[in-house]
């Protein structure tokens, strides 16, 4: 029997290839509960270099389809989270005791507040945890179906995509590209943590005009 880690991105890739890809991402992107915990750039990142063959070893994995399996579970994810808060997502949300959820759900409603379904869909893509709770919370405010497809489905693909070509071309470019897998991450979930900077400033001043 195969012991697989759904939390460790290599573990799911060895033992799943592409289809961990589609699956984890699936949930990752919207299944509130489950996917908040998953890994998303920490996957797809190494997903792409895994498509790179390295001196002397071929690619472990085929490129269009980890691009595929990531662009469908991205969307797909991304439009059953918004279905689920739509349909008694707020209480789900309102229930919720763990503080790092309540405090993501609080940061994608102030994102859709701030930026607008469009940018906020987008820019939430690229913010960790945040996008999991993004498309539910989405659904429970009223957000209206049709630009919440268009809008969840341009980021879903721009993240997923942009991420696996970027394991991708680093994988081919960079010799021994493995050794630097978790700084490259580590500096992934970074920057994608800068469009939440004007929030937390906004929220340090009104504490302090208390």
């Amino acid at each position: 029997m195969i012991a697989v880690n759904p939390m460790d991105g290599a573990s799911v890739l060895a033992t799943f290839g592409a289809l961990g890809v589609l699956a984890v991402i699936f949930a990752e992107s919207g299944l509130l509960v489950v996917g908040f915990f998953l890994p998303g750039d920490t996957l797809l990142l190494p997903a792409g270099v895994l498509c790179a063959g390295s001196a002397g070893q071929p690619p472990r994995l085929v490129l269009w389809q980890v691009l595929l399996c990531a662009a469908v579970g991205a969307v797909a994810g991304g439009q059953v989270g918004f279905l689920l808060g739509r349909h008694g997502g707020r209480a789900l949300l309102a229930r919720t005791s763990r503080p790092r959820v309540r405090e993501a759900v609080a940061r994608a409603e102030k994102l859709l507040a701030r930026y607008g379904y469009g940018k906020a869909l987008v820019i939430g893509r690229f913010v960790p945890m945040v996008r999991t709770v993004l498309h539910p919370a989405a659904g429970a405010l009223g957000v209206p179906t049709r630009p919440f497809t268009v809008w969840q489905t341009v980021g879903g693909l721009l993240w997923s995509q942009s991420l696996v070509l970027a394991g991708y071309f680093l994988g081919s470019s960079v010799p021994d590209i493995d050794d630097y897998l978790l700084p490259l991450v580590a500096l992934v979930v970074l920057v994608s943590l800068l469009p939440l900077l004007p929030l937390v400033t906004e929220a340090r001043r009104a504490r302090r005009d208390r």
